[in-house]
């Protein structure tokens, strides 16, 4: 029987509700891993129920939020082994319509929920010797696109937040790194999407600028990210990997 690269390991996840989160949380389990599952959604909690996973609403980007998740984390299972910040959030207007606001909402919620999740797991982590932490960041914290203000600094944020934790705590067998997707097959791509003047032609040229022309499968960024989370990336650290499809190549 093959062994499963999670078994045994505390998981703490979060934007698993849908999309790419959902995906890797079925897969998380599915290779051995106990998992709590952290989502502004309430469907969270049925939907990760439903899957052996604990679900907890909560708000990553404020501190309460935060540590009402990391609390119901420890009562289930004690000090995750690894943490996976996932939820993002995207407001898609130029810096002239962005609000203070808005601003503050996509930081928070992409950057600031890596930032204060961190701060919570990290001490557990120097405790055990180990740990892996693994954020969603995006191509667009790797170039600069259009009516992506807010977004794109909270991405850049997170790559260079993710460097510095890996060089922080390299010594103390605590990983941290990001995969950085294109477009993604989610809900999220289609708000934004529909969110555009035209959302046809949106999707056509979201397609057209990755030189696959097509956008991710969720399985694909699922993957990647189970990859750095587990042991097989062993020596991987401070590394943003690109499931883009050549894009950021370009």
């Amino acid at each position: 029987m093959a062994t499963k690269r999670f078994d045994g390991r505390k998981i703490l996840l979060t934007g698993g509700a849908t999309g790419v989160g959902n995906v890797l949380m079925k897969m998380l389990i599915e290779e051995g891993g106990r998992v709590v599952v952290g989502d502004i959604e309430p469907s969270v909690v049925e939907i990760s129920s439903a899957a052996g996973a604990l679900g907890v609403v909560s708000d990553v980007s404020t501190p309460a939020g935060t540590q009402k998740l990391f609390d119901e984390a420890v009562d289930y299972f004690g000090n995750p082994d690894i943490l996976i910040s996932n939820a993002g959030f995207i407001v898609p207007k130029p810096i002239l319509e962005t609000s203070d606001e808005e601003w503050d909402r996509v930081m928070g919620i992409n950057a600031k929920a890596l930032f204060m999740l961190s701060r919570l797991v990290i001490p557990g982590m120097l405790e055990k010797g180990s740990g892996a932490i693994v954020a969603t960041a995006s191509i667009s914290g790797m170039v600069g696109l259009a009516s992506q203000a807010a977004y794109c600094a909270a991405k850049g944020a997170i790559v260079q937040l993710v460097k510095q934790l890996a060089v922080e705590y390299a010594a103390q067998n605590i990983r941290v790194n990001a995969v950085g997707p294109g477009a993604i097959a989610t809900p999220f791509l289609d708000r934004y999407i529909d969110a555009q003047p035209d959302p046809s032609a949106t999707a056509a040229a979201v397609k057209a600028a990755h030189p696959m022309n097509r956008w991710a499968e969720p399985e694909e960024v699922a993957k990647a990210i189970a990859y750095l989370a587990s042991d097989d990336a062993s020596f991987v650290n401070g590394h943003v990997l690109m499931v883009d499809g050549g894009y950021v190549a370009q």
